[in-house]
């Protein structure tokens, strides 16, 4: 169903970036359409989180299980709520220049063909912004840098041509 891939560099570090998506219960205060969020329990590298996505009518929780690999990857895969699936991936690759190149890839399908429906056609432009949301949020907490970030709307696309 609804998939989206992306890579992009920043000017943060791997490590930098690895705590702003690791650091889920903050997501409220800057992630659009994040209501809540908080860990259920941790086990290790692995976290149990819920959140609760709010757009217009709809508002749903839902609970996902977050693995750790700091400062590699996040990886999390859905356990309950209103999808059938969901899997979402941020992989942090250290660039030359002491940025990152991100990989970002998310994944799922609603059990409501309606919810389905309703999303669907929303769905890239509500990643771009997700993903533009947690790019804001590390100018934010770690300031400007001198390099600027560059979009690669697909995996494996060299932004140089």
């Amino acid at each position: 169903m609804p998939t989206h891939a992306e890579k992009r560099a920043l000017p943060f570090t791997p490590e930098q970036l690895f705590d702003l998506v690791a650091d889920v219960e903050r997501y409220p205060e800057f992630l659009p359409w994040c209501v809540a969020a908080r860990i259920r329990r941790r086990e290790g590298n692995v976290f149990h989180a819920d959140l609760v996505i709010g757009f217009k009518m709809f508002r749903e929780r839902f609970t996902s299980r977050v693995s750790l690999d700091r400062p590699r990857r996040v990886d999390v895969t859905y356990t309950e709520g209103p999808f059938k699936y969901l899997n979402n991936h941020w992989i942090f690759e250290p660039t030359p220049d002491g940025g990152t190149l991100i990989d970002f890839y998310v994944d799922f399908e609603f059990h409501s063909k309606i919810l389905q429906k309703v999303i669907g056609t929303l769905f890239n432009e509500a990643v771009r912004l997700m993903v533009s949301a947690f790019e804001r949020r590390a100018r934010q907490l770690y300031g400007e840098h001198a390099l600027d970030s560059v979009a690669m709307p697909q995996a494996g696309r060299d932004p140089r041509g």
